[in-house]
């Protein structure tokens, strides 16, 4: 699993823009700024979608004045699943919802989640970190199911 300290891997994330699904380079994400990064299981999951997710919309702005300057959402659905989940969630403005559909991010960061037993697959852990120009500088990984460590309200308390 990705430390505190190391570099969020360089792989390709994944977005819906109006002419079509297009890779976005990890670096493009992170460089350069203060980034609240966020990840869970699944688009349109129940505990994602009603306890997860909605605190981070809802609570983006005080994010914000503590020197956040992007606020990123990342789960192992493809691109068009996400760009529909962001509609229902209204993260537009808000979030960026990238889609790791391949799962290549959530391997290189050491965050697979075995849901086999549930029809799910292997999925990502659920997570919270503060990413400064590319550095894991907080790493909150719930340690069982439900939203504790990961949520809005543990992050800007660490903030």
């Amino acid at each position: 699993m990705i430390q505190v300290g190391e570099r969020i891997p360089q792989v390709n994330l994944w977005k819906l823009w109006p002419d079509g699904v297009r890779p976005v380079p990890s670096p493009h994400v992170f460089s350069g700024r203060k980034v609240v990064l966020f990840g869970l299981p699944g688009a349109f999951t129940p505990t994602c979608s009603e306890a997860h997710l909605p605190g981070f919309v809802a609570r983006a702005d005080e994010l914000r004045a503590k020197g956040i300057e992007a606020i990123v959402c990342v789960a192992p659905n493809d691109a068009y699943v996400m760009a529909a989940w962001a509609r229902t969630q209204k993260t537009e403005g808000v979030i960026d919802m990238l889609a790791d559909g391949n799962g290549d991010f959530t391997r290189a960061m050491g965050l697979e989640r075995d849901m086999t037993g549930t029809g799910l697959g292997i999925r990502m852990r659920r997570f919270a970190a503060v990413v400064e120009d590319g550095v894991v500088r907080q790493l909150f990984v719930e340690p069982r199911g439900g939203v504790t460590v990961s949520g809005v309200e543990h992050v800007l308390a660490a903030l």
